[in-house]
């Protein structure tokens, strides 16, 4: 018999990537889905970005790079944070990682011990609280509530952390599943909460450069030391091309490096190269956030016709978060249903928030203006 370690026994599934195979599946079969159940842009990479890629591969040598990144990278990275933030960040404190998901990993080992609770938002990326169970970490769950716009803020931080003490937080702004954006106010009160409390922050800023209309503010601005992740995948549109990064305080370099030396060495040498010539992208990459502006508006205005108009504020990212439960009590069924009957995927509520999330769905807006008019089309027919 092979055993299982409790950690791993531990992991829950993620729904949006079992709803991706399922619909992945049905399209080898012949159907014509709608895919809306992951954050992934159907844009490509741009231009700029493969083409430095086919150039490195043409050399025909594809290396390591040093554990933390190319040099040449990390100054860019900081270079950005003074042009579009107005932050100064020191090159040595960026570091590259394997998307955004290895710098969890790195954040939470370099952070925490086993057995520390960390502070995360309910509904939130369930990979937060996977990884997190993995290594022997309890997520404290920040529970979202409507009168603060389903966004953390420093009172709900401090409710918890008085509940049973935290040792850290961990936010997110745009957020998944919703795309709410912290307000810069309210960032501000966060990171000042989190420095009284005495606990290392944690802003996952994956989804910056997606807004429409409030501004995104990264958690640097207000407190130097707070552990920045960010990627490549969703403003880039990289996802496959798994290179992230993260800004770390200095104490937190050199135990960083050792831990990415050992567990994956470097971040892929392809994806660094391509990701140093994205920033010359942005004309490209803003005209593809304009076209998931649009996607957006045609959901807003259609969605309350069907039933699903109760949504988390869409400040941002490319999803909206759906209430159902006046067409369901049971939002994976519902999802199975709209999958197999209407060919439309999406990725229900359970995924963010195992309480209340068997009455919500997210729907992912980052395809084709054409797909999503479609997917409004097929979701009217089903649900009259």
């Amino acid at each position: 018999m092979t055993p299982i370690s409790r950690r791993a026994a531990a992991v829950q599934p993620f729904l949006a990537m079992d709803v991706m195979a399922a619909a992945a599946a049905k399209a080898r079969a012949g159907a014509d889905v709608v895919r809306m159940e992951v954050g992934q842009p159907s844009a490509p990479a741009p231009r700029a970005v493969i083409a430095a890629a086919q150039a490195a591969l043409a050399t025909g040598r594809v290396p390591y790079t040093e554990a933390l990144g190319l040099p040449a990278l990390r100054e860019r990275i900081a270079r950005d944070y003074a042009e579009r933030h107005g932050v100064s960040v020191s090159p040595e404190r960026v570091v590259i990682t394997t998307g955004s998901s290895a710098g969890f990993v790195l954040a939470f080992m370099s952070l925490f011990d086993a057995g520390a609770r960390v502070a995360v938002p309910q509904p939130g990326y369930p990979a937060y609280r996977s990884i997190l169970a993995a290594l022997d970490l309890v997520p404290a769950p920040m529970v979202l509530r409507a009168e603060d716009r389903f966004a953390p803020t420093a009172a709900l931080l401090r409710e918890t952390h008085a509940q049973s003490p935290v040792s850290g937080a961990l936010v997110m702004s745009p957020a998944n599943p919703s795309g709410t954006v912290i307000t810069e106010a309210a960032l501000q009160d966060l990171c000042a909460a989190t420095r009284s409390l005495g606990l290392p922050l944690i802003s996952d800023e994956i989804y910056h450069g997606l807004s429409y209309g409030e501004p995104t503010v990264t958690a640097l601005r207000f407190d130097p030391d707070a552990v920045v992740i960010n990627s490549f995948s969703k403003y880039h549109c990289m996802t496959g091309w798994r290179v992230g990064w993260m800004v770390v305080p200095e104490a937190l370099v050199r135990p960083i490096e050792r831990l990415a030396q050992n567990l994956y060495i470097s971040a892929p040498y392809l994806s660094q190269v391509g990701a140093l010539a994205a920033f010359d992208a942005t004309v490209e990459l803003d005209a593809v956030r304009d076209g998931y502006a649009r996607n957006r508006a045609i959901l807003l205005d259609a969605l309350p016709g069907l039933g699903l108009g109760r949504v988390h504020p869409a400040d941002g990212a490319f999803y909206l978060y759906a209430d159902v439960a006046n067409l369901t009590n049971d939002a994976a069924d519902f999802c199975r249903r709209m999958l197999d009957e209407a060919h439309v995927a999406a990725t229900p509520g359970l995924d963010f928030d195992p309480d209340l999330g068997n009455h919500h769905v997210r729907f992912s807006f980052a395809g084709s203006e054409a797909e999503c008019r479609e997917a409004v089309a097929r979701l009217r027919r089903w649900l009259s």
